[in-house]
C-alpha cells in the first residue's frame, strides 16, 4: 500500500488564512485497493479522512465513517476489496489553496454544503497536497476571531448562528415545495441550539425529520452539525423509505464518529445523541410510515374526538447506553384527507409557566391542537405557539423549541 504523510506546523500568531488550519495526514494513490485503505483506517483510528492523489494532485476524499459502512456491508470485501479506492471516494471534495483567507474558506464550506463541514476539506499548495482541515476546526477558529474583533463571545455565537441556520435553509425551501399547508417553529434557546429538522423532496413523496440533540448553545449546535451530516450520507445511501433503519444509521455513525462504546465497557469519554422522529409520506397511497427516538407523532384525524398518539421505541440515537445492533421499528398509517399532525421536540412539553409554575404538559398541547381542528396546518401551529408564549409568561425559556404541524 503506497501513502504519503504531509506536515504542517500550526503558527504561533493570529490565524487568518486555511494554511493555519492545515494539518498533518496521511494520503494513499488513485490506485491503492479498497483493503489497502481499510487496513490503514483500521490502523490509524483518528484517521477521519483520507485524500486521494494522482501524480501528486488530490482528487479525491475518503469518508471513514462512509468508507466502514459501504464494506461492512455482505460480500463488499470481496466484490470490492482489490478495487481501486476511487470506488468509495467523494470525486468532488472541496479542495482550497493554502492561501485563501479564513473568511472566505468559511463562506465556501456553507456553500459546499455539510460534508464539508463533516468530513474537512483539503488544502492545496501550488496544485500538490498540503494536509487537510476539518469543520469543527473551522467553526472554533470562525468563533474565535469573532471574539477577538468584537471582544464579546455573542459576536462569535452570532455568526455561528449564520452558519446553522444557512445549513437548514436547503430544508426550509424543501418543506416549501413538499408541503402546501404546514408551520415549522424553530426557536433556540440560544442564538444557537441543539435542536434541528431535515426536509427532502422525493418524486414518490418527501421526508422529514425532527431531532433534539445533547445540549444547548454552541455544544447542542456542535452536536447538530454531526448528526445532520450522518442523516444526509445516510439518506443518499439508503433512500428516505425506512425511517427506522435511517435512525439506526445515525445512530452507528454518533457512536463511531464520537467514539462512544457501549456504557459497560466504560471507555468513552462522551455520551452524546439525540431524541428524534423520522418520516417517510407517500403521496400516491397517502400513507406515512414513522420512526420515533423517545419521541411521539400526533394525529388527529377529521372522524375522531381525540387526538391519537403515535408512540416511537424508547430509545435514544446514539448514546453510549444505545446498543450498536439497536433496530428502530417502522409503524406506517393512512392518513385520511383533512387529517392534522404534529411532531415536536420536549422543548414545548416541558417549559414551565402559567399561574401555578408548572410544565405546559401533553394535555394542554393537545387542547390546543383540538381547538385548531378546522383551521389550516398554518394558523394551528401558529395558534398553538401563541397559546405557549402565553404559558411561558416571564419565566425564562428552558429548552430550544421545535415543532412541525402539517396537514398532507
Amino acid at each position: 500500500m503506497e501513502f504519503n504523510a504531509s506536515r504542517h506546523h500550526l503558527p504561533r500568531f493570529r490565524l487568518s488564512t486555511a494554511a493555519d488550519l492545515c494539518v498533518e495526514t496521511v494520503s494513499v494513490a488513485s490506485d491503492t485497493s479498497n483493503l489497502g485503505v481499510l487496513e490503514l483506517f483500521t490502523e490509524r483510528r483518528e484517521l477521519m479522512s483520507l485524500p486521494v492523489l494522482e501524480q501528486d494532485r488530490p482528487i479525491g476524499l475518503i469518508s471513514r465513517n462512509i468508507f466502514l459502512s459501504q464494506m461492512s456491508k455482505p460480500y463488499y470485501h470481496e466484490l470490492y476489496g482489490k478495487k481501486s479506492c476511487i470506488a468509495f471516494m467523494d470525486k468532488d471534495p472541496l479542495i482550497v489553496d493554502a492561501a485563501m483567507s479564513i473568511e472566505e474558506l468559511t463562506f465556501r464550506a456553507v456553500e459546499s454544503g455539510e460534508k464539508a463541514l463533516a468530513d474537512g476539506f483539503i488544502v492545496s499548495r501550488d496544485g500538490g497536497l498540503a494536509g487537510v482541515g476539518f469543520g469543527l476546526q473551522l467553526m472554533n477558529v470562525v468563533a474565535n476571531m469573532q471574539a477577538e474583533r468584537n471582544r464579546q463571545i455573542m459576536h462569535s455565537i452570532a455568526y455561528a448562528s449564520v452558519i446553522q441556520r444557512s445549513l437548514l435553509r436547503p430544508s426550509d425551501l424543501a418543506l416549501a415545495a413538499a408541503v402546501a399547508d404546514a408551520h415549522l417553529e424553530w426557536q433556540p434557546r440560544d442564538v444557537v441550539g441543539g435542536d434541528f429538522y431535515h426536509f427532502a423532496q422525493y418524486p414518490q413523496g418527501w421526508f422529514g425529520a425532527i431531532a433534539d440533540c445533547t445540549g444547548h448553545g454552541v455544544p447542542g449546535a456542535f452536536m447538530t452539525l454531526i448528526t445532520s451530516s450522518i442523516l444526509s450520507q445516510a439518506l443518499q445511501q439508503q433512500g428516505p423509505a425506512d425511517p427506522a433503519a435511517l435512525l439506526a444509521e445515525v445512530s452507528r455513525g454518533v457512536k463511531s464518529m464520537l467514539a462512544q462504546q457501549d456504557a459497560s465497557k466504560g471507555s468513552s469519554s462522551s455520551n452524546d445523541g439525540m431524541d428524534a422522529g423520522f418520516i417517510w409520506y407517500e403521496r400516491a397511497s397517502r400513507s406515512l410510515h414513522y420512526a420515533g427516538a423517545r419521541m411521539a407523532l400526533f394525529l388527529l384525524t377529521p372522524d375522531s374526538a381525540a387526538i391519537q398518539s403515535i408512540d416511537g421505541d424508547r430509545m435514544g440515537v446514539g448514546y453510549t447506553d444505545t446498543p450498536a445492533d439497536y433496530q428502530w421499528h417502522n409503524i406506517s398509517v393512512d392518513i385520511p384527507p383533512g387529517s392534522l399532525l404534529l411532531l415536536t421536540t420536549d422543548g414545548l412539553i416541558d417549559q414551565i409557566g402559567g399561574s401555578r409554575d408548572i410544565a405546559y404538559g401533553k394535555r394542554r398541547m393537545r387542547d390546543a391542537l383540538l381547538a385548531q381542528r378546522h383551521a389550516s396546518a398554518a394558523q394551528a401551529g401558529a395558534a398553538l405557539l401563541a397559546d405557549f408564549l402565553a404559558w411561558q409568561g416571564s419565566q425564562p425559556r428552558r429548552d430550544d423549541l421545535t415543532f412541525f404541524v402539517f396537514r398532507p
